[in-house]
């Protein structure tokens, strides 16, 4: 796996970054450290700035564990530049990462794979600030960013179009707002997990993921089989589609009174967090596989040309 003779691998963990889930990372980023310290690894845990290709030199780790969220850590970016060193790392790879993270694209591509999303269209937000670019209810959101960083909900009854704040990218995803119940569903490698169910009081923002207390989670869903199968099934085709390799986790909306035909993907998340509230763990824990044994996992499974 790496460059030395070490029984057990010296491993980066790349955490912070630049993005707007700085702090989610540095979150991540530390627990996995410990656990694979746990575990009788050779941890250095790695704020990730400019300097980021320098510090892993001097380092020369035989293996980067990837704990970034969101833009840089998440895009495919720090993917490309890990390729170009030659380390082996965790998650998917530069393409995987790329098409994840654009969620038009990824939807292209799941549509491709014959799976159900919601319609959406991406226009500037100033038409969307203008007038309403689809009859409500529908959600504006960042095109290219996760962890529900700037989602805006726009009701039925809305007379105007939402305000956006000056910080929301010039171009923008509007999407078809599909109500029901929030399911998520892991991959471990070739294999699905199992189905949690999201109980929030409103939106599952970005307080309700990460804040302890912010949401409440059913392991496994309690909801009919053949939903539960269908979400299993979707989450594997759609890692899959976009070649993601490692952990992912894809994201749905069940509105009941449909039955299957109400069951809808609305992405998958290739960097997932790994914090003491983070779905994934949680998962993984529910199979018998402790987070220690999950971030070793994913360190073994780590390659190039991902």
């Amino acid at each position: 796996m790496g460059k030395s003779s070490r029984t057990d691998p010296k491993v980066a963990v790349l955490m912070g970054g630049p993005s707007k889930e700085r702090e989610v990372s540095l979150s991540s980023g530390r627990e996995c450290a410990a656990a694979l310290r746990g575990e009788g690894f050779e941890v250095v845990e790695l704020d990730a700035g400019p300097d980021l290709c320098a510090r892993l030199s001097e380092i020369q780790p035989d293996v980067v564990f990837n704990a970034l969220h969101g833009r840089w850590g998440e895009d495919g970016c720090v993917q490309g530049m890990l390729e170009w060193m030659g380390l082996p790392y965790t998650h998917s790879g530069v393409l995987a990462s790329a098409l994840a993270m654009d969620k038009q694209r990824s939807k292209e591509a799941f549509r491709t794979a014959g799976l159900p999303v919601v319609d959406s269209v991406i226009v500037s937000k100033a038409d969307v600030a203008a007038a309403h670019v689809m009859a409500p209810p529908y959600v504006v959101k960042p095109n290219n960013e996760g962890s529900s960083v700037g989602i805006y909900i726009v009701h039925e009854s809305a007379n105007a179009p939402p305000r956006l704040s000056a910080d929301m990218p010039d171009q923008v995803m509007v999407e078809q707002y599909v109500a029901g119940r929030e399911l998520t569903t892991t991959v471990m490698g070739d294999r699905a997990l199992t189905v949690t169910e999201i109980l929030t009081e409103g939106w599952y923002d970005y307080d309700a993921k990460y804040k302890p207390g912010g949401s409440r989670h059913v392991v496994p869903a309690e909801i009919p089989s053949d939903i539960f199968d269908l979400c299993m099934d979707y989450a594997l085709r759609a890692h899959r589609a976009l070649g993601c390799r490692g952990v992912s986790r894809t994201d749905f909306r069940w509105d009941e009174a449909r039955g299957a035909e109400g069951l809808f993907l609305l992405e998958t998340n290739t960097q997932p967090g790994m914090t003491p509230t983070s779905l994934v763990p949680e998962q993984a824990g529910k199979l018998g596989i402790g987070f220690g044994e999950l971030c070793a996992w994913m360190v073994r499974d780590a390659s190039c040309d991902r």
